[in-house]
């Protein structure tokens, strides 16, 4: 798949669909294999309900092989104690692979979990590759220190890599997410093991085999697919896991960190749930342009995305002209076909998350608000599973479709009069992942950013940074940075070395 044009049209995509070998096995050790008690699941395509490949159903015999593996690895030392210098060539060598086989990637990526094929090829495709590279290139500039000492004394500040890290996925970005745990975590010379989300294991599957053609040594990346409350709890529980990361809802962050209490006191670093609230002031530089974006925070990736601008605060004297102009934007997003090239909605992940946004348009409904857009499930006929971004005006932040994480395309507009009034809305919240600032005054911009209580801020426009700017939540949305060189901070341990000169 890799040496050949990408492809342009649907037929064409289709195409390389029906010819595609689906990998449903484990990875550990540096080889394929089926779970220990044999069990299976089946990976099912959201596009259209059809079965993709039986995937392995790991649980804890498996976690066992792979920490086992994991360790020896580590222990052994070949890639804990090779030079920066070498384990950046082949994370290189692994971000050009994924570039590589971008085309394959991208269509296991949208056929397990929905996406558009357009965003899966253009979007996580290579954001996966430049987070692997990106941290590569930055691993043999991370220097230690040497403290302030007297002269007949030295104290040095090193970072060592922690040993065994295990990353625990979510389905919404299955590669990209991954590449934010993995490229850290082997570039400090961990060993890792990885568990995809059950909703979507392909991606991560593939990956394994990818990453043992750069050179990445068996034992240090390892593939767990399978379910949370079987090997992700496994893992979380393991004594000789070092290290815990995640990505998922507050829930099973809460609960993990009650597992690494329970257990070995490993570290334990969460990106959990947000509630982003996208603050719009009447004197925004370009209302159009904030409405295009607010329509994209919510629509993008259907809405399964952590940052989505899911609550639009609206200054009450533009808030009519500005639903509308979100409705209006939002009639670029409307739902198709994923393998569609012009399609910019997808599929939902799979009947349960469908099930869960309906239920909540339901909710908002009963709340009181007001359905001004969308809010029904569509292309029911090709067995898919699709919804229509929907806007809700009218509500109030207590309201269940303002305060829950719906993870689906359902805004909830909020009126304010003032600034104060946006920040206290904005904040009254249990999470803090995003936010975004829509004024062209510079003191409101600035004094609002400051005020917001979120791990990740943009003025005038929505979800912009890249892998130079750290990314986590305050509050309930988490702890820990993923992305930038704080990303380093969570896999590895700092020693203190003092030496007395006679």
């Amino acid at each position: 798949m890799s040496n050949t044009a990408t492809p342009t049209t649907r037929d064409q995509w289709q195409q390389r669909a029906d010819r595609l070998a689906f990998e449903g096995r484990a990875y550990i050790n540096g080889a394929y294999q089926w779970a220990v008690n044999g069990d299976t699941f089946a990976c099912v395509s959201p596009v259209d309900g059809r079965e993709l490949v039986q995937v392995a159903s790991c649980d804890q015999a498996d976690a066992e092989q792979a920490v086992i593996a994991a360790r020896r690895a580590f222990e052994q030392g070949t890639w804990s104690r090779v030079a920066p210098a070498e384990r950046k060539r082949i994370l290189i060598r692994f971000a050009e692979l994924i570039e590589s086989h971008g085309d394959e990637l991208a269509l296991l990526e949208t056929l397990d979990m929905g996406k558009p094929i357009a965003h899966s090829r253009a979007v996580d495709v290579p954001a996966t590759a430049r987070a692997i590279r990106w941290t590569a290139e930055a691993i043999d500039k991370v220097y230690g220190e040497l403290a302030a000492t007297p002269q007949d004394q030295i104290g040095m500040i090193s970072r060592e890599p922690m040993g065994v890290v295990a990353a625990i996925v979510p389905w919404n970005f299955p590669m990209i997410m991954a590449s934010w745990k993995i490229a850290p975590a082997l570039a400090t010379g961990n060993s890792v093991i990885l568990k995809p989300s059950e909703k979507s294991p392909l991606t991560a599957i593939r990956l394994a085999a990818l990453a043992e053609e750069a050179g990445i040594p068996a034992g240090v990346f390892n593939v767990l697919p399978g379910f949370g409350h079987t090997v992700g709890k496994a893992l979380a529980l393991h004594m000789d896991v070092d290290c815990l990361v995640f990505t998922g809802s507050t829930n099973v962050a809460k609960q993990l960190m009650i597992y690494a209490g329970q257990s070995n006191m490993k570290r334990v670093w969460l990106e959990a749930g947000g509630k982003s609230p996208n603050i719009v002031f009447a004197d925004a530089p370009d209302l159009k342009k904030a409405a295009v974006e607010a329509a994209s925070a919510i629509a993008f990736n259907q809405g399964e995305v952590c940052t989505a601008g899911s609550r639009l605060l609206v200054e009450e004297s533009i808030r009519g002209e500005f639903i509308s102009l979100v409705c209006a934007a939002l009639k670029a997003w409307r739902p198709g076909h994923p393998l569609d090239p012009a399609t910019t909605c997808g599929a939902i992940v799979d009947q349960a998350q469908l099930d869960r946004i309906i239920e909540y348009i339901t909710i908002g409904q009963a709340e009181g608000a007001r359905l001004v857009h969308g809010g029904q499930r569509v292309l029911e006929e090709s067995g898919g599973l699709f919804v229509e971004p929907t806007v809700f005006d009218g509500v109030l932040n207590p309201m269940r479709i303002a305060s829950e994480e719906i993870f689906g395309p359902v805004l909830s507009v909020i009126g304010f009069s003032t600034a104060e009034e946006a920040i206290a809305i904005a904040n009254d919240s249990i999470y803090g992942l995003a936010a975004a600032v829509w004024t062209a005054n510079l003191s409101t911009a600035h004094k609002v950013a400051k005020a917001l209580r979120a791990g990740s801020v943009w003025i005038n426009h929505y979800d912009g940074g890249d892998m130079t700017a750290p990314f986590g939540g305050f509050k309930q949305s988490g702890n820990g940075r993923d992305k930038s060189l704080h990303a380093f901070d969570k896999y590895t341990e700092l020693k203190a070395t003092w030496i007395t000169l006679e």
